[in-house]
């Protein structure tokens, strides 16, 4: 069991962001000069490794790069590092905005780039954008959002890794599209163009009983190819070969988990036009699952 796991000291923010920038240019020259697919596959192995000696030494040099709060984890021990990157919260640590109007954040985030979706355009870093119907590849589900807004969340290494369905809703549809895993730090955001078209990615159309339609993009990077679903019997990540195209049929209520990923990455969030950001929503600022994120301005789908 992970026992350090337990001791990590969190009461220092003003450290853990210094080390966060730090840590930063150090994960961006060395994981962006590696070859990418294979310290993937090697980093998930040691994270499921559940040898004393293989996982004390991933927990202590994980523990250079970033800090980890445990204060509402269910519980304190941990049988592997994946154990502890995918742990559940206790019942009621995470509220759910409960306006019907609202889409509440699916996960625990930094937000970054958001706004408008603008000529098919959306910002990843200043000076920097990407085209939606790259990132969903599909030109014509990317006119119907025209108008709309986007959030782009990033889970840090630290975070809780799951994500939850941020309205009643239901899932008839993922598409898996197969890339690449360039990090996604905000290092690599600012300086690698369109780097979530080139990232491994899944693209979950959720239907709200609006009629409204909106849409999840996890986005898979280096050391965290791979994404699981559990409304999906399969585990998208490096080694599956498809379909593209997964048919599914799954309800959700709102705050209900949907899935996690094995480490840190992002999840890019899409609502079409009628919707808004919520009021503080902007890039910097840390959210949490439940938080409210989008808000519906007007009633139905157009």
């Amino acid at each position: 069991m992970l026992d350090k796991a337990v001791n990590l000291d969190t009461s220092s923010h003003q450290s853990s962001d210094g080390k966060a920038r730090l840590s930063d240019e150090l994960i961006f020259l060395l994981t962006n000069r590696l070859p990418r697919r294979w310290a993937t596959q090697l980093v998930g192995w040691i994270s499921h490794s559940r040898n004393l000696l293989v996982r004390s030494l991933a927990l202590a040099t994980w523990r250079l790069f970033d800090d980890i709060d445990l204060t509402d984890a269910t519980k304190q021990h941990f049988d592997s590092v994946h154990d502890l990157f995918t742990r559940e919260l206790r019942s009621g640590a995470r509220p759910i905005d409960a306006d019907p109007s609202v889409l509440a954040s699916p996960c625990d985030a930094i937000v970054g780039a958001c706004g408008r979706i603008d000529a098919g355009a959306m910002l990843q870093a200043k000076g920097l954008d990407y085209r939606l119907s790259e990132l969903i590849a599909d030109p014509v589900a990317a006119q119907r959002y025209e108008g709309g807004c986007f959030a782009t969340l990033r889970l840090k290494s630290s975070m809780y890794h799951r994500f939850h369905a941020p309205h009643a809703c239901t899932v008839q549809r993922v598409t898996y599209i197969s890339g690449d895993t360039w990090n996604v730090n905000p290092i690599s955001v600012q300086r690698i163009e369109r780097l979530f078209c080139r990232n491994e990615r899944a693209v979950i159309r959720a239907h709200l009983a609006t009629g409204d339609e909106i849409m999840l993009v996890p986005v898979a990077a280096i050391l965290v190819a791979s994404i699981r679903l559990h409304f999906l019997d399969v585990l998208l990540h490096l080694k599956y070969r498809g379909p593209n195209e997964i048919a599914c049929e799954a309800a959700f209520a709102k705050g209900q988990e949907m899935g996690w990923f094995e480490h840190g990455s992002t999840i890019i969030v899409l609502a079409p036009r009628g919707f808004s950001l919520c009021s503080g929503i902007e890039p910097g600022r840390r959210i949490r699952v439940g938080v409210g994120l989008m808000r519906r301005t007007r009633h139905g789908a157009s």
